[in-house]
């Protein structure tokens, strides 16, 4: 079974159902609740440091699924013999400038450089936590692992170095297959793109299917609550993992990000067994405490009867049963 793939008015993508995107309408409002708010956004305690034993991916996993967690959504996934990373950002700052913007509470964990090789890059949509410049240009040069992103995203790509016979730009229901049995196929997504005041939307946003022999994830990089996390379970669940956005949710922009309490119910609408969270405790993007989606989430998924998975950063973790490191749980002030 397939999915539709996107619609577009004039220039722009549009979401399918509608979306309130928390736009230039909703600024004031919004520096206001920044202004007022005396939630813990950063860490008064430093997170870290966290540090990869990369000796772990001199031999594959026994299960045949491993999750390496580099912060936010950026994750070294070891499925079937092959290993992707996601949206990989190992800048300092998730802005338009390297001086002012989003800082990380931790460093990664490892290096680009102590990467070991990789099969495929996938880029689910443009914004800067999610695509970051210097990240790319370190592939450009060292590299030719090839890349898989939303559709218009591949024109960043190519601009930082990456050469077009590396980049295979992906609608929503278009699939590829990585070696000769891992299928990566793009899936819908509630969200926005764009990295600057002009051209909002006129690059795609996608979740991905990750299908191997023996297993089956999805990684749901940004989204609200959409009815696409049913339809996506119909057609290709049900999943061994879930991977879905559960940080950076706010009163004025609750159709674009979940938080845990969507992120949990997204997770059973996919028919998920193990549900990893991400995009949350690695920078400040919401007037949440840092801490507040992972505390929030840990409850729910008790309520829920939900099996978490989540790996402490940078720590190599097989996936074969619900495990909680807890790993934030030391920073609390």
């Amino acid at each position: 079974m397939s999915l539709e793939g996107s619609r577009k008015e004039g220039k722009k993508y549009i979401n399918v159902i509608p979306t309130d995107e928390g736009g230039f309408g909703k600024i004031l409002p919004i520096l206001g609740e920044y202004i007022n708010n005396k939630a813990e956004n950063t860490p008064l305690k430093t997170l870290g440091p966290f540090k990869t034993d990369t000796t772990a991916y001199q031999n594959p996993p026994a299960s045949g699924l491993r999750i390496t967690w580099i912060g936010h959504t950026s994750i070294l996934i070891e499925i079937d013999g092959k290993r992707i990373l996601t949206d990989p950002v190992w800048g300092e700052r998730v802005s338009f400038s390297k001086y002012i913007g989003p800082k990380r509470f931790f460093q990664p964990p490892l290096s680009l450089s102590e990467l070991p090789p990789l099969d495929a890059i996938i880029i689910s949509h443009d914004h800067y936590d999610h695509l970051d410049k210097d990240t790319i240009q370190f592939f450009a040069g060292s590299s030719s692992t090839p890349f898989y992103c939303s559709v218009g995203v591949g024109q960043h790509l190519s601009k930082w170095g990456i050469s077009q016979n590396r980049i295979s730009e992906m609608d929503w229901g278009n699939s590829v297959v990585i070696g000769n049995d891992l299928v990566v196929t793009a899936t819908p997504s509630r969200h926005f793109s764009g990295r600057g005041i002009t051209g909002r939307n006129e690059t795609l946003w996608s979740s991905f299917v990750i299908r191997g022999p023996k297993h089956n994830i999805y990684f749901g990089a940004d989204s609200g609550w959409s009815p696409s996390f049913a339809e996506i379970g119909e057609a290709f669940g049900p999943f061994d993992l879930t991977i879905l956005e559960i940080g950076a949710y706010g009163k004025y922009w609750p159709d674009i990000h979940m938080g845990p309490d969507h992120a949990s119910n997204a997770h059973l609408a996919l028919k998920g067994k193990l549900m990893m969270p991400v995009h949350y405790g690695t920078f400040s993007l919401a007037p949440h405490a840092w801490y507040e989606p992972i505390e929030r989430l840990t409850d729910l998924a008790k309520d829920k009867n939900i099996n978490l998975f989540v790996p402490k950063p940078g720590e190599p973790t097989e996936v074969k049963e619900a495990y909680n490191s807890n790993w934030w749980k030391p920073y609390l002030s």
